[in-house]
């Protein structure tokens, strides 16, 4: 229970507390940790198996009605308390303290397994300076001949793609399941100490150092985006593949599932109870214009999404046309879409042996930014939380984040197995889809139920000076809740195994894999039940005060006399109506 007796980082928070250098700085490291490898694989395909332009309607309402407005609150949070998520969720609401450790602890596995996907983005890379792209030919020794096909063989066949088989003999040397793990992939191995130590790199001087480097990750990815979109449109057969990607099927918007599938694509990409946006709003300057940031991050998240999705499109509707498959033959999601499918459509574009290290670099960059913003949620609750005392053994600051990133690297070593993909599609499973909609419910519970969204809005007016308009006070008290609690029935009603194309994971691992989910699920009911043991008097007593807000809202006003010249550009939202 010592877990939740949590240091006082309040004091004195602005002399404390560095902050971003620059107001750009804090976009843009907001925008790198929303815009993900998930922009590249999973919005596209989602986006034509749910009834292509037709689901622009349900994903831009479940933005502007959930994402937007839980984006906003979460910066408010961290811009106000100016502490990391775990300290924050203990003063709105301790009887929910127990959200803001579970966001550390979900946030923290994340990232042993997501830079798994690192290492291998670093060995496609290295792969791409050979004499040859070692995916394009039946003719190497991981090879199996008899099974092999040059260029995709359609999903109706028996046949594998050369790429695929690179990526199951070759990259993963993979086993036939979980019991068997077998030894290292001594080269991925390497590769994963490589990209630890490029996060490490990247981030030990804590924001400092992570806002330079967002500068480069955050914008090079567009440059390679747009170009590719460029040399993709003039190929031939890419007309149909984006036609493919956006032509409307009406009937869709009728389905439940595509509208939880909108919903869960907006909160799951903009990064929603992970705890990341709190942190990294928590550096900011006290007034910093909050709003503004969140409708730049929104719609840059979603921008992004949709361009990748015409990039792929258009770069699978050139592989139909030169197999003389149907588009659907070749579209797929997941790692798949960007390990298997995508190498192989660039072997065979003009000028190949430019765009695959320049594809795979841009996912390089794409993906460390999200990491960065995964591993600092863990390293900024151990600063807030033991800051002075650690540094007094320790020395010096960078240490911390140091031992944060070999305690994910050694977690991080079964993936790196000859069957590390099985336990990489079970954690996966059960951690970015069973429990983070468990914890985003309850996180909303706490800050727009029992927090109380009066208190949300003069957090914000204490901020920028205006109460934020009956929008989001509309959504903050009713929406916001109701839709992620559609999210979180949908998911136990429509709940499946977790399996790995044909493989059935046995029983046990299903257990080991709900363990999973349970280690940071249970640190919830674990705060509750210490809040309420810890107060004096008879229950209701015990829970009203486990209710209580201790963030001081009647404090001097830190808000300059002079207005910051930023809030006009949004001034029109924050308005208050009511």
């Amino acid at each position: 229970m010592k877990m939740f007796e949590l240091a006082d980082s309040s004091a004195d928070p602005e002399a404390q507390r560095p902050t971003w250098s620059g107001r750009l700085e804090f976009i843009l490291a907001s925008v790198g940790y929303a815009v993900g490898l998930g922009n590249v694989w999973r919005f596209p395909y989602l986006c034509y198996s749910s009834g292509g332009g037709a689901f622009m309607v349900p994903y831009f309402i479940m933005l502007v009605l959930c994402g937007l407005p839980l984006l906003f609150m979460e910066y408010a949070i961290g811009q106000y308390t100016r502490i990391g998520p775990v300290h924050a969720f203990a003063k709105i609401c301790p009887l929910l303290k127990g959200v803001g450790l579970a966001t550390v602890v979900i946030s923290f596995m994340y990232s042993t397994y997501y830079n798994v996907l690192m290492s291998w983005t670093l060995y496609y890379l290295f792969n791409t300076f050979g004499a040859s792209l070692p995916w394009t030919s039946c003719n190497n020794t991981w090879n199996v001949v008899d099974n092999c096909s040059n260029g995709f063989p359609g999903n109706a066949t028996h046949l594998q793609s050369a790429s695929q088989q690179f990526f199951d003999y070759k990259l993963l040397e993979k086993t036939n399941g979980i019991e068997d793990l077998g030894g290292l992939r001594w080269e991925l191995f390497g590769c994963l100490i490589l990209s630890w130590v490029i996060v490490y790199l990247c981030i030990f001087k804590g924001v400092k150092s992570t806002g330079k480097v967002v500068y480069f990750t955050a914008v090079f990815p567009y440059f390679i985006l747009f170009a590719l979109l460029i040399n993709n449109v003039q190929l031939p057969g890419a007309k149909n593949g984006i036609l493919f990607f956006v032509t409307p099927v009406w009937s869709k918007l009728f389905e439940v599932k595509v509208w939880v599938n909108a919903a869960s694509q907006v909160f799951n990409s903009i990064g929603i109870a992970f705890g990341s946006m709190i942190s990294m709003a928590s550096y900011n300057k006290f007034n910093n214009n909050i709003l503004r940031d969140a409708l730049i991050v929104a719609c840059t998240n979603s921008f992004t999404s949709i361009l990748a999705g015409f990039v792929i499109f258009s770069a699978i509707g050139y592989m139909a046309h030169i197999h003389n498959l149907p588009v659907d033959n070749i579209a797929t999601d997941g790692p798949g879409l960007v390990f298997v499918v995508y190498p192989e459509v660039l072997s065979t574009m003009p000028v190949s042996r430019l765009w695959a290290p320049l594809f795979f670099f841009m996912l390089l960059c794409l993906g460390l930014d999200s990491q960065f913003a995964t591993v600092e949620v863990g390293v900024t609750f151990i600063k807030d939380q033991f800051g002075p005392s650690l540094l007094r053994f320790l020395k010096r600051e960078e240490l911390v984040t140091l031992a944060v990133c070999v305690l994910g690297f050694i977690l991080g070593i079964p993936h790196v197995t000859k069957g590390g993909i099985y336990v990489f599609q079970l954690m996966d499973h059960y951690t970015a889809v069973v429990s983070l909609v468990f914890l985003a419910f309850f996180e909303v519970v706490a800050v727009c139920w029992i927090f109380g969204v009066p208190q949300i809005s003069l957090m914000v007016k204490r901020m920028l000076g205006k109460t934020p308009n009956i929008y989001f006070r509309v959504c903050w008290l009713l929406l916001c809740p109701m839709l992620v609690l559609c999210i979180l029935t949908s998911s136990v009603t429509q709940y499946t195994p977790a399996r790995y194309g044909t493989y059935k994971y046995p029983v046990w691992a299903e257990g080991v894999g709900w363990c999973v989910s349970l280690v940071s699920m249970i640190w919830i009911p674990i705060g509750a039940i210490q809040e309420m043991l810890n107060n004096k008097g008879s229950f209701l007593q015990r829970l009203k005060t486990a209710m209580t807000s201790s963030i001081d809202l009647d404090a001097e006003d830190y808000l300059p006399e002079k207005q910051n010249p930023d809030n006009s550009v949004s001034e029109t939202l924050l308005n208050s109506k009511a």
